[in-house]
C-alpha cells in the first residue's frame, strides 16, 4: 500500500478532515496546518495553533467565508483558508 493511501487510511480512522468541512455548530481540534509559511504564520497568529478547539459558527449565505468560534473569539476565514487547517472531531 503506498504512503497516500496509508496517510488516507489513518485520517478517515482519526476522523481528519478540513476545516471547510464541518457543518455549522461543529467543532473540531486543530491538528496541523498545511499552507504556505506566510499563509500558516497569519493563521496562527489569528489563534489557530495546533491544539486549539474550533467551532464553525455560521456560513455566509453563498457559503464564503466562513464564520468561527476560536478561545471566546469570533472571526471569519475564506473557505480556501480553511481548506488548509486540519481537524479531529472534538465533543
Amino acid at each position: 500500500m503506498s504512503a497516500d493511501a496509508l496517510a488516507g487510511r489513518d485520517a478517515h480512522a482519526t476522523g481528519e478532515r478540513s476545516l471547510d468541512q464541518l457543518v455549522p455548530g461543529e467543532r473540531g481540534l486543530i491538528l496541523r496546518i498545511d499552507a504556505d509559511p506566510g499563509i500558516t504564520r497569519r493563521l496562527m497568529e489569528l489563534g489557530l495553533v495546533p491544539g486549539t478547539v474550533v467551532e464553525l459558527v455560521r456560513t455566509a449565505p453563498l457559503g464564503d467565508p466562513l464564520e468561527l468560534a476560536v478561545r471566546g473569539l469570533h472571526l471569519s476565514l475564506r473557505r480556501s483558508e480553511a481548506g488548509h487547517i486540519h481537524v479531529a472531531q472534538h465533543g
